[in-house]
């Protein structure tokens, strides 16, 4: 049998090829496969076989290792396993997640809510968390949109316990919540100065990214064990009504989250409307712009969003992809398997030239 060869030009391509190899029909439930879809795949830097681990997921948004080695996969339609070996179990004790049965895309149908992030605590051998994001239902009185029901982000961190989750605590709910049903964000880091970052994207309503007592269209930023940690930047700050929670706004709905393992900088990358997808790093108070400052059009009628693509007191991205690409998910390359692929990600910025990000080199100027 003669090997089969992939060449991609870019990163994209490649995890495209990836995220495709794990989706299934999941009519018969996921299951380790172990197959290999491709014995060599080309890629400007480095080769490298492409495996389908587990196959018949629906819609899988996250993956993350615990200390131990086994594998959690979070299912968007609000399903959590973890696989051991050759086996893969699905969890009990969620909280009740707010997600449609119909997990087609928008506008075909659906919505974005669902389970989420998931990423284990950098101590997770010693203490055994792991924390999660989804999208969260509410009683009718926290909806501030004219809907009987709304939903929100929410975070929570659980333990395992065989096939349960043990010693579940939700430590944050948005509020208020809403009923667009899009627009969650959600990825999570940890700064590794004892507190938590997430993402919540704008809720698709665009006004509250600049709305500093509303937490959408925020980086929140907690204590580990939950609450507002106390050096975020609006904590105490006039008239005193500002959410103690909000890290940094002016986002509209970012999916990729990474802490640099040297420097410790948060970078991430944001969806734009139609063109205009963003990279950036994550500054305490930083005000991202959306949705006055915006490198995207309307999709009805292609007219320009916002004022311009700049303004007064506005943080500039790094990158811009002028077309969009849809980023979700950023990761920071630090092994040993692909050396080339560690180079400072984002180390090269000068304008009209090139630059690296996360082993990706691609043609771009600073915006």
């Amino acid at each position: 049998m003669h090997a089969k060869t992939y060449k991609y030009t870019n990163w994209m391509g490649a995890a495209l090829a990836c995220g495709l190899a794990s989706i299934g029909t999941a009519l018969a439930g996921p299951r380790v496969v172990n197959e290999v879809i491709a014995d060599r795949i080309e890629s400007e830097e480095h080769d490298f076989k492409l495996t389908r681990v587990i196959e018949n997921l629906e819609h899988p948004w996250a993956v993350a290792w615990l200390a131990d080695g086994r594998m959690l996969v979070g299912e968007r339609g609000g399903r959590m396993h973890v696989a051991d070996g050759d086996s893969i179990t699905e969890l009990n004790g969620l909280p009740r997640i707010a997600a449609d049965e119909d997990q087609r895309i928008p506008p075909v149908g659906g919505g974005q809510g669902g389970l989420l992030d998931i990423v284990p605590h950098p101590q997770n051998a010693e203490n055994g968390w792991f924390y999660f994001t989804y999208s969260s239902p509410g009683d009718t009185d926290s909806v501030v949109t004219d809907d009987d029901t709304g939903t929100g982000t929410a975070l929570a961190r659980a333990r395992l316990d065989g096939g349960d989750l043990a010693d579940l605590e939700i430590l944050y709910v948005q509020q208020p919540l809403s009923a667009p049903g899009r627009h969650y964000g959600s990825r999570i880091v940890f700064p590794g100065d004892g507190t938590v970052v997430f993402s919540i994207g704008d809720n698709g309503l665009r006004h509250t990214s600049q709305d500093l007592t509303h937490p959408a269209g925020s980086m929140i930023r907690l204590n580990e064990d939950g609450g507002a940690a106390p050096d975020n930047p609006y904590v105490g700050f006039p008239p005193g009504n500002l959410r103690p929670e909000i890290f940094s706004y002016g986002h509209r709905n970012n999916q990729g989250l990474a802490v640099h393992p040297v420097t410790r900088q948060i970078w991430t990358t944001g969806h734009g409307p139609r063109g205009g997808d963003l990279l950036y790093q994550v500054m305490r108070g930083h005000n991202y712009g959306w949705p006055q400052v915006s490198f995207g059009r309307e999709y009805s009628t292609d007219a320009p969003i916002g004022i311009g693509r700049e303004a007064p007191g506005i943080t500039q991205p790094v990158h811009v992809w002028e077309d969009s690409m849809a980023p979700s998910g950023l990761a920071i390359y630090n092994g040993d398997a692909f050396p080339s692929w560690r180079r400072p990600p984002f180390r090269r910025i000068p304008a009209g030239g090139t630059y690296s990000t996360c082993g990706h080199r691609a043609g771009g100027r600073a915006s």
